[in-house]
């Protein structure tokens, strides 16, 4: 008979804390809801500067980044984050692929065009989590 105690173990080596950067309340409250609901850890920032303090106090293992936000951009957050420690899935509502290659060259992995379903966040935040060592 199992007591459950090994998939729980299992379960918080698990990197499960996600940062959502986005300077729209919604979108970080719809995003926040969807996580929350599948068991992760979720830190929020309005803007990068903010975005780079929690990222070096909570570890995450994923970063959910919006590209315009005022001050300092999703571009430059992104070359400023430890890309050996962290995922980041750049939220965009344009389609650019200058900016996609801007992202890319800051070190984004994965990009979620807005609107996004619920589906599509939670298969890339699993999938990048699953890759990121234990905190």
């Amino acid at each position: 008979m199992s007591d459950g105690a090994g998939a729980g173990a299992a379960r918080q080596l698990k990197p499960r804390i996600v940062l959502i950067v986005d300077d729209d309340e919604m979108i970080r409250r719809l995003v926040r809801t969807v996580l929350e609901a599948d068991e992760y850890d979720v830190v929020e920032a309005r803007n990068g500067d903010i975005a780079l303090e929690l990222a070096n106090e909570a570890h995450p293992a994923v970063v959910l980044l919006d590209i315009m936000m005022p001050g300092i951009d999703g571009v430059e957050v992104c070359r400023r984050l430890d890309h050996t420690a962290v995922k980041v899935i750049i939220l965009t509502a344009r389609d650019d692929p200058s900016l996609e290659d801007a992202c890319r060259e800051a070190g984004a992995d994965a990009f979620l065009t807005k609107p996004f379903s619920s589906v599509e966040l939670l298969d890339l935040v699993a999938g990048f989590a699953a890759q990121s060592p234990p905190a």
